[in-house]
């Protein structure tokens, strides 16, 4: 039996956008045995440890999370039994199995607020910086950061931004529902961040962990797991990343509707948005050389292998 097939690797929120990529790059790795919410709830910590405790994986990775930002300012204590005690009960099961845990995390467990640089612009966020949570949604991903990083549990909490893809709820999927009904949108244009495919940051996990487990298994996690920023290079705003998708329409032949850059104050939600979230992802790259595509090139990707 080869070490990649001895290998078994429990996937929470398989039918997430994440989780959805994430169990084909994993496949590569070992054997991955996939959960949704039908199979594990994780606001149940008594099964969700039962159910770890059945696999007997050699990994954990935790692609499931509470990610409805506005509804979390209403219903917190979801947001944290999701985003904060599931992974305080996945670290314990860990450590009792003696193996590692893979967590993601976001950029709003930042304020948006970032000391400027001597020429006036704005650093991007390494894993160095204050955290400082807007929101409720953010308080509960830093919990669940924090619980990992207090247990103890060989781990890697990888932070990233702006997801999308061509399945499931996001900004990508957004736009084209609106540009079906409206001929103008308005776009926030004075938030700022990383548009990323989950299709390169599922590649690039696949990748860290090979090379990890290359070193030794949990006992590399050990020694340089921790948390790193993984998100698509460069930034965009919201207006930016609506015009590159809706571009690629117009190359295509399709109507393009007007778009009217606008400020947050204009476009009210209940939680609060960090105006500036970009992510340094310079340590994943210092480590292991992995280091996810230019925003702009991941989305010509995804947009290539959109149906018309």
């Amino acid at each position: 039996m080869t070490a990649r097939e001895s290998r078994r690797i429990l996937l929470l929120g398989r039918h997430g956008q994440l989780g959805f990529e994430l169990e084909r790059t994993l496949s590569t790795l070992g054997d991955v045995i996939a959960c949704g919410r039908g199979d594990c709830d994780l606001a149940d910590a008594t099964a969700l440890a039962a159910a770890i405790e059945a696999a007997r994986p050699d990994l954990i990775v935790n692609a499931a999370a509470y990610t409805a930002v506005d509804a979390a300012e209403d219903d917190e204590a979801t947001a944290f039994a999701i985003n904060a005690i599931a992974p305080a009960t996945l670290t314990a099961a860990a450590r009792r199995l003696g193996i590692g845990l893979v967590h993601f995390s976001t950029d709003y467990v930042f304020d948006g607020a970032p000391a400027a640089r001597a020429d006036g612009t704005r650093p991007p966020y390494d894993e160095t910086q204050p955290v400082a949570p807007q929101g409720a949604y953010g308080r509960s991903k830093l919990a669940g950061e924090e619980a990992i990083r207090l247990s103890g549990c060989a781990h890697f909490i990888f932070r990233t931004a702006w997801v999308y893809a061509n399945r499931g709820r996001n900004f990508l999927n957004t736009m084209e529902r609106l540009a079906a009904e409206r001929d103008r949108l308005s776009i926030v244009d004075d938030q700022i961040g990383n548009p990323t495919w989950v299709r390169s940051l599922a590649e690039a996990t696949a990748q860290i962990l090979a090379l990890s487990w290359a070193q030794g298994g949990a006992a590399a996690l050990e020694r340089v797991g921790g948390t790193y920023h993984l998100a698509c290079a460069g930034a965009a705003s919201w207006f930016q990343f609506a015009h590159a998708i809706f571009a690629h329409w117009g190359d295509e032949g399709r109507p393009v509707p007007q778009l009217v850059p606008i400020t947050t104050p204009e476009y009210p939600t209940r939680a609060k948005r960090p105006a500036w979230s970009v992510l340094d992802c310079k340590k994943a790259y210092a480590t292991f050389g992995v280091q996810l595509p230019g925003w702009q090139a991941a989305l010509a990707l995804c947009l290539a292998e959109r149906p018309s």
